[in-house]
């Protein structure tokens, strides 16, 4: 096992558009800084290189943010970072503007996060995947894994950003056939011929959008919807409601009570989960619609429904939906079943190694997080470890969201700083001789 001699301010672990957007604030800090200022960083990313859910890179699907909440823009205007520099670099800042939107197209957008990470490159170790995280005299120590080696990192504060993992009903078990859609564009490929039934579960923007794909891909498919509701609910993205993914409600919601927590989530979910853009729904409607006019029915919405069973079979899946109303069951013989049924935090606790047990937790066994994302912890360690998403029931709706992540970023940065001055401040003044 080898080790690193040099001590780094800010370790992070993970690198998608949040320690992407934290390795820019560090970047832009070191650009003004001189000295013993400056902010040394170092990021691990398991994957090859740079990527955002590329199996859910379908074209001509929407952002559903403003371009303004990018990797800089909240943060600080001016950067040279920002999705219009992209537009500029790449010569199409004239285009987009007379595109009239707010909202570019996903695959645009992560050929944007491409350009940025790219420029901090240099920051960067991917295909590293990271062991373990554990104490050290006065540093923490990253064990990582690269080129079938294992490497030993030091660093100062340790920023864990380690992304969204696939959510799935009780009991679901993915196989050949049965896909989540994260993956659906990495498996499609796979397909040897065109499917002949496929099979939808959820209700929110991922489902809507598979379920457009599929139909609109494969021709001779019929494509069945099945969820619990009557219909897709459209996404409340109006001005008002749309406050809760202001910075400032980040610092209403970390102030306030359990309860009243509980109450703005519960308020504000169709602002964000199980919810699909209304202009989508319409199309979805629309295209059912002409299909029963023509009598040749291809898109079917299987509504207040719900899978009981799944069964593999030689070439596809026997899926089991029950109509919840009636109890009636039907089985439907399917190609392809894809579960859109959201993504969840992974759970940072395993990378924690022996500073787990210094992290405090609420009575649900939640990590406890403070206002800088910090880990709230019981005993006084070497630094700071900062979570970048897994805050939702600290900081809101916008902790696992692109709405904050410019603000978050630099929140974290500035912490690091702060606490890093305030360590230096207490440090015992050096005797000075005047002989």
């Amino acid at each position: 096992m080898s080790a690193s001699e040099e001590v780094h301010d800010v370790l992070g672990i993970g690198f998608g558009p949040s320690n992407l957007a934290l390795a820019i604030a560090l970047e832009e800090h070191n650009r003004t800084a001189s000295g013993d200022g400056r902010l040394s960083g170092l990021f691990f990313e398991r994957k090859p290189a740079f990527g955002w859910h590329r199996g859910m890179l379908i074209e001509g699907t929407t952002m559903q943010v403003s371009f303004l909440k990018d990797l800089v823009t909240m943060r600080n205007p001016a950067s040279d970072f920002s999705f219009l520099s992209y537009l500029h670099a790449k010569e199409r800042l004239a285009d987009f503007i007379n595109h009239k939107t707010m909202f570019p197209t996903r695959v645009e957008y992560h050929d944007y996060l491409e350009w940025a990470a790219e420029r901090v490159s240099e920051l960067v170790r991917y295909d590293t995947e990271v062991v373990e995280l554990q104490r050290a005299g006065e540093h923490f120590e990253v064990v990582v894994r690269h080129g079938g080696r294992l490497e030993v990192h030091r660093a100062r504060n340790v920023v864990l950003a380690v992304g969204l993992e696939a959510s799935l009903p009780a009991g679901a078990e993915l196989g050949e056939r049965v896909w989540h859609n994260l993956d659906l564009l990495h498996r499609v490929g796979e397909l040897t011929e065109a499917p002949r039934r496929c099979v939808v579960v959820g209700a929110g923007q991922s489902a809507a959008e598979v379920t457009e794909y599929l139909h609109r891909t494969f021709p001779a498919a019929e494509v069945c919807a099945v969820f619990s509701r009557y219909g897709y609910s459209p996404a409340d993205d109006s001005p008002f409601a749309n406050r809760i993914f202001d910075p400032k409600a980040v610092d209403d919601f970390h102030v306030a009570s359990p309860e009243v927590r509980r109450e703005l989530l519960d308020y504000h979910r169709n602002t964000n989960y199980s919810v699909v853009d209304l202009e989508l729904i319409e199309e979805l409607y629309a295209r059912a619609y002409q299909e029963k006019v023509r009598g040749e029915q291809r898109l079917r919405v299987l509504n207040a429904s719900r899978v009981r069973d799944v069964a593999p079979r030689d070439g596809g899946v026997a899926v089991t939906v029950e109509f919840l109303p009636s109890g009636e069951r039907a089985e439907l013989d399917a190609d392809l079943l894809v579960y859109a049924t959201g993504c969840r935090p992974r759970d940072p606790f395993p990378l924690l190694g022996d500073t787990a047990q210094d992290c405090e937790r609420d009575e649900q066994g939640r990590l406890q997080v403070e206002r800088d994302y910090r880990l709230r912890t019981s005993a006084e360690l070497p630094g700071g470890i900062y979570l970048q998403g897994g805050t939702e029931h600290t900081h809101g709706l916008t902790s696992s969201l692109l709405s904050n992540g410019a603000v978050r970023a630099g929140e974290i940065r500035d912490s690091i700083l702060t606490r890093r001055s305030r360590a230096r401040a207490a440090e015992p003044d050096r005797a000075v001789s005047f002989a």
